[in-house]
């Protein structure tokens, strides 16, 4: 079975996705730190020569070259995967999707507070107030594709081991 992980930057898709791949004995790939390998740059270097367009329709093919590679997988998409060229569709005919579902106040204080956040061309030099309506106009027109998933979890107060839990019971219905 292949489990995708999807939702906003922040949302905790890498940390969870690790752990649960270790606790089901699955591979685990981060979609864009595979993008970043296959292509030898960094997805905001990219952003910068190239666009979010070209980024996108590669991103697509990354995804189809791993569904095609592996059955067992856990694989944490990119917080705009779902959006484009159909991926969420193409996510659900071969897997289980997972909507790892959290406040915009929640990512805000997550993203503002990551050492990361360099990383993420979508944040860039935005303020904390700037970065709060950016994350609520894209939670508004992603939220129809992270909709789409076939488990919803509602991330706030939840340990990672309790969704953990409510994943691998899904999993085994």
């Amino acid at each position: 079975m292949r489990i995708f992980l999807t939702g906003y930057m922040g949302s905790g898709k890498t940390t969870l996705g690790k752990r649960l791949a270790r606790k089901l004995e699955y591979e685990f790939y981060d979609l864009d730190d595979y993008f970043e390998q296959k292509y030898k740059t960094s997805i905001a270097l990219f952003f910068e020569r190239f666009s979010e367009a070209q980024f996108r329709s590669l991103e697509h093919e990354v995804l189809l070259e791993l569904i095609n590679k592996f059955d067992r997988m856990v694989l944490a998409s990119g917080g705009g995967t779902p959006c484009f060229y159909n991926n969420m569709n193409l996510m659900n005919q071969h897997g289980l999707t997972i909507y790892l579902k959290l406040s915009t106040p929640v990512l805000a204080s997550r993203l503002s507070n990551s050492p990361f956040r360099y990383k993420r061309p979508m944040l860039k030099g935005l303020n904390k107030e700037e970065m709060l309506l950016k994350i609520t106009d894209q939670l508004i027109e992603r939220e129809q594709y992270y909709n789409q998933a076939q488990l919803i979890i509602e991330a706030f107060d939840l340990s990672i081991d309790c969704i953990i839990d409510q994943i691998v019971t899904k999993t085994n219905q």
